[in-house]
């Protein structure tokens, strides 16, 4: 058998492959629309959950979920690109370096209920807090911190070395050229990245059942901040969707249980995937932003003859 055969025969079992992924995605995104059908009523988006009769909402649970990503993201963000920038610009290759990268593959590796078992001791217990919106964050930013800083370091290294060497060349100090060269040039990668992170926040269950709790008080945008039924307190509970969606599963009495279930999960999906595209929606743009430029030159008008 030559070497062109076997080509195409891996060919073919990669597309096999591939296809068959595809159709699997499908069918489970098809599936838990088609259960989830009606997710788009105004009043099961916008309309409060309960506890013991039929046609609740999520609401509350909507609102929990974006707040938690917005509170997450401000904290994980720039941790993660401090990291990213230590390790791609300042850290010097040798064994504390490897040691670091090793702390940070193991974190990535931990499972979520481990994380939120080290939130419940930590960010419930420890503090004092109770179960709480910046706990949750904080438990998330813990799973999100190392692909971040892995993102943002592998954006780094992509720049090339001859584009931050002219900057230096020309007097610019380390931070100024990362600054003003690298971060411009690896911030499309580092977007994606960061857009990818919020689905996975969004649609994060197990380690916010343990630190941000499986309630949501009555909330009431007059009450003062440090009032626990004020929306943007992050010292109250926060029942999120994903959370909202184990809870009708495991411990739901109401009788369409199921059926909100369900629905939750549609719209959950959905956020996953505008996510996704979003990221691909932006890396195409700032791509074609801070690149679009290069290689265009203007021309000059010919001087006219002496």
């Amino acid at each position: 058998m030559n070497s062109r055969t076997v080509n195409k025969i891996w060919t073919g079992i990669f597309y096999i492959i591939a296809i068959f992924i595809i159709i699997l995605l499908g069918f489970l995104v098809f599936e838990i629309l088609k259960r989830g059908w009606g997710f788009w009523d105004p009043s099961f988006l916008t309309g409060r959950s309960s506890n013991l009769e039929a046609g609740g909402g999520i609401g509350y649970q909507l609102f929990n979920s974006f707040y938690m990503l917005i509170i997450t993201l401000i904290i994980s963000v720039p941790l993660g690109l401090g990291a990213g920038i230590y390790l791609a610009e300042y850290a010097k290759p040798g064994k504390f370096l490897n040691f670091i990268r090793l702390c940070i593959d193991t974190m990535a590796s931990l499972p979520s209920i481990v994380v939120g078992l080290f939130g419940l001791l930590v960010f419930v217990t420890a503090t004092g807090w109770g179960y709480t919106i910046i706990g949750g964050a904080l438990a998330i930013t813990i799973l999100n911190l190392p692909s971040l800083a892995r993102v943002s370091e592998g954006a780094l290294l992509d720049v090339p070395d001859s584009v931050k060497e002219a900057s230096l060349g020309v007097g610019a100090t380390r931070w100024q050229t990362i600054v003003k060269i690298a971060l411009p040039t690896a911030m499309p990668q580092i977007i994606t990245g960061v857009i990818l992170a919020a689905g996975r926040i969004f649609g994060e269950a197990a380690a916010l059942i343990y630190t941000a709790g499986l309630t949501t008080p009555i909330l009431n945008t007059a009450a003062d901040l440090s009032s626990p039924v004020n929306p943007f307190n992050i010292f109250r509970p926060a029942e999120t969707l994903a959370v909202h969606i184990w809870k009708l599963n495991s411990e739901g009495i109401v009788p369409d249980a199921q059926a909100i279930a369900m629905k939750s999960a549609a719209v959950l999906i959905i956020m996953v995937l505008i996510f996704n595209l979003l990221a691909r929606l932006f890396a195409a743009l700032l791509q074609k932003h801070f690149e679009g430029g290069k290689g265009k030159k203007k021309k000059k008008k010919p001087q006219a003859a002496a």
